[in-house]
């Protein structure tokens, strides 16, 4: 028997697959209860180390910088989008007054490091809301030019045959954008639409390097009171891990909401894409 992709294991090799899978395992927590042991020896398990995320006064401070981190990452997103669909459309334009300001535009930003962004936006000052504007205002600039080069491959991607018939039936260029490609292209992007939405709000934690408040800026205030910066270091990554999770989660909810995913049904010996809630007949 044989896959598209690779023949089908036999005996001999399946048993070597589950004989590597169980060393692998084992190897994994081998190297788990040596870094458990060396944390013990270290002293880092010691509750005066992890008492500060059980105090009620440390942990609203952390829920308040959970919110912050959360409206850094939103701010900068919902604002992203739409930057990011303008200039990639304009990238795409016929004229040059429009396409050459919009790549000169995107490729500065994608090219400088976010983090120089920040702090040389942080560094101008008179800003409202603080430092969260610069952080905000860096993650917008840098993220709006990546998701234009994701909405002009989603565009390109399109058949070019569907922008032709649009043309043939006495569509204009910007009837054909806006009613037959855009949306095409937004189920192809909404993966890396999401994907960068992770990527944003895991960008929050550099406003750390300019006081900005979140997540970082609250780790900071414990682990400069109490010393503990393993474990600060280790609640900050689970809380982010969590977010990223649940937004992860959320991606997949509207691709398959949004996305034109099929299901998949065997009918004898033939493969048949079925839309989704769509019903097999006999």
């Amino acid at each position: 028997m044989s896959n598209v992709l690779f023949d089908v294991p036999g005996p001999r090799a399946a048993r070597r697959h589950r004989i590597i899978g169980i060393v692998t395992v084992i190897g994994l927590l081998a190297i788990v209860a040596a870094v458990i042991w060396k944390f013990q020896a270290e002293g880092q398990l010691s509750y005066a180390k992890w008492e500060p995320f059980f105090t009620p006064s440390l942990i609203q401070l952390l829920l308040e910088g959970l919110v912050k981190t959360i409206l850094a990452g939103a701010l900068a997103i919902v604002f992203a989008v739409p930057l990011g669909m303008i200039l990639g459309v304009a990238k795409l334009s016929d004229h040059r007054i429009i396409r050459w300001p919009a790549w000169l535009f995107v490729e500065f930003f994608r090219a400088v490091p976010l983090l120089m962004l920040i702090i040389f936006i942080w560094s101008m000052q008179g800003f409202p809301l603080g430092t969260i504007f610069p952080l905000v205002l860096g993650l917008l600039l840098y993220n709006g030019s990546v998701l234009a080069e994701v909405v002009r491959a989603g565009i390109n991607a399109v058949p070019a045959g569907q922008a032709e018939a649009a043309c043939a039936i006495g569509l204009r260029k910007h009837q054909v954008m806006r009613i037959i490609l855009l949306p095409q292209a937004i189920k192809i992007m909404l993966p890396s639409f999401i994907s960068q939405c992770i990527v944003a709000l895991k960008d929050t934690s550099l406003g750390f390097y300019i006081l900005a408040p979140g997540l970082t800026f609250a780790g900071r205030e414990i682990y400069r009171t109490f010393q503990n910066y393993l474990q600060t270091a280790i609640v900050l990554a689970v809380i982010y891990i969590v977010l990223n999770l649940l937004l992860g989660l959320l991606g997949e909810w509207l691709q398959r909401r949004f996305g034109g995913e099929s299901k998949i049904q065997m009918i004898g010996d033939v493969v048949q894409a079925q839309p989704e809630g769509a019903t097999a007949r006999a």
